[in-house]
């Protein structure tokens, strides 16, 4: 977490300009950081839950490489 200004925030993988343009290409105007900023880290919470299962299938498969249907097979799972 990173001290920004006056409130703590969590430091996102992801940046911020091209989670903004997923938004403007969703449809949206304009895109504030605050809003862009937690489209962020919703995102890379959800992914950090789907790539984790896709690790666990990959393993159970007996292979130490995460493939596409690891990823869709985790998806599925968790939607």
């Amino acid at each position: 977490m990173i001290n920004n200004g006056n409130r703590w925030s969590k430091m996102v993988e992801i940046p911020l300009t091209t989670v903004a343009r997923i938004m403007r290409k969703a449809g949206a105007r304009r895109v504030g950081q605050d809003a862009a900023r937690a489209m962020a880290e919703l995102v890379e919470e959800r992914a950090l839950v789907i790539a984790g299962e896709a690790v666990k299938l990959a393993e159970h498969a007996g292979r130490r490489t995460v493939r596409d249907v690891d990823i869709r097979l985790a998806t599925k799972k968790h939607s």
